[in-house]
């Protein structure tokens, strides 16, 4: 498949810098199609990458991101002056990169790999990276104006993550076995820099226990706490392992993501009074074990739908609606937008 190049941002866009070009790396807060179109991956399926409101009357055409629309990079993108995220490394024609940068990022992976999804490790990305940079593909003049985006919300810590491959025997021994991911990911944020990227955004650990796949065993009312605590740990790490790099920043989405929907009765942002129900997902399967998405053979669907997935944060049992990425990339974008005016450190 082949995709349209898309121009540079102007010069009155964006940063005072420019940052005409965006590489992004990790898991399906940023994957815009590189998963396969197959029975297996439900976001090339309606209502996924497509469904806007119940009013809409343009024919659905699924995009390949786990959300309703624009996901993260999308947003992150309009910030650097780009149109949307860069195209996914999938569907970009063979030895091409586009002005606009690359997506490696692939839905349901970590810095480990999970046996179950089968999908490309953050260093696997980063590899991928690497390859078409030393071929030529990627030019180094185009690193010169360019940001990566890494995004790892928490596969590793998912139940059928290769612990093994953590040299751990259990999630019990659970500070060590975050210490070894947020070490990944630094490890991969500094390959980044070495091999001529720029600035670099890492996003924090949002608070997992607050995603629907944590908080419908009771109704979608309260958040799980050991899975926040799992990612204040997280964040703590990311914290002390990014406090030093000049040009690195990261998102914290786990502030953004809490203000909006687990805030303090009489707190929160302004955002998050934009929402109903914000632990409850607009797309619910219908039964236990079923997914959002998921039809029966007789073309039956198995999921309940909200009427308007403006006013629902999440979109399904892990992500957030397209609402919901733009209230977090509001949240984020001041101290972003500081970071991408710094001089660039050698």
């Amino acid at each position: 498949a082949r995709v349209e190049a898309r121009g540079t941002p102007s010069a009155d866009q964006g940063s005072k810098n420019q940052w005409s070009s965006m590489f992004v790396f990790g898991d399906g807060f940023v994957d815009n199609g590189n998963l396969p179109k197959t029975d297996t991956w439900r976001q090339w399926s309606y209502p996924y990458g497509s469904y806007l409101n119940s009013r809409g009357s343009a024919t659905p055409v699924p995009t390949g991101r786990l959300s309703n629309y624009w996901i993260q990079s999308d947003f992150i993108a309009r910030i650097l002056g780009l149109s949307e995220a860069p195209p996914s490394y999938r569907l970009t024609p063979h030895l091409s990169c586009d002005p606009s940068g690359m997506t490696f990022a692939f839905g349901g992976a970590g810095v480990y790999e999970v046996p179950d999804k089968k999908v490309p490790t953050l260093a696997t990305q980063v590899n991928a990276f690497t390859r078409l940079l030393n071929a030529g593909v990627i030019s180094k003049q185009q690193l010169q104006s360019s940001v990566a985006l890494v995004s790892i919300s928490g596969s590793d810590y998912m139940t059928g993550a290769n612990v093994e491959n953590a040299f751990l025997s259990s999630f019990d021994d659970i500070d060590s076995y975050i210490g070894n991911v947020t070490t990944e990911i630094a490890k991969n944020v500094g390959k980044l820099h070495r091999l001529g990227v720029r600035k670099v955004l890492v996003n924090n650990m949002h608070p997992i226990g607050c995603t629907p796949l944590r908080t419908s065993s009771n109704n979608y009312t309260t958040c799980n706490l050991l899975a926040n605590y799992a990612a204040t740990v997280h964040n703590i790490n990311i914290e002390h392992l990014m406090g030093n790099k000049n040009n690195a920043h990261i998102l914290d989405l786990y502030t953004a993501f809490t203000d909006i929907v687990n805030h303090a009765p009489g707190e929160g942002s302004e955002q998050s009074n934009n929402f109903k129900r914000k632990l409850t997902p607009c797309c619910e399967a219908s039964t236990e074990l079923g997914y959002c998405g998921q039809v029966s053979p007789s073309g039956e669907r198995l999921y309940d739908l909200c009427k308007n997935p403006d006013k629902k944060f999440y979109w399904d049992e892990s992500y957030p609606t397209t609402a919901g990425w733009e209230a977090v990339t509001e949240a984020l974008e001041e101290p972003l937008r500081e970071f991408l005016d710094r001089d660039y450190v050698p």
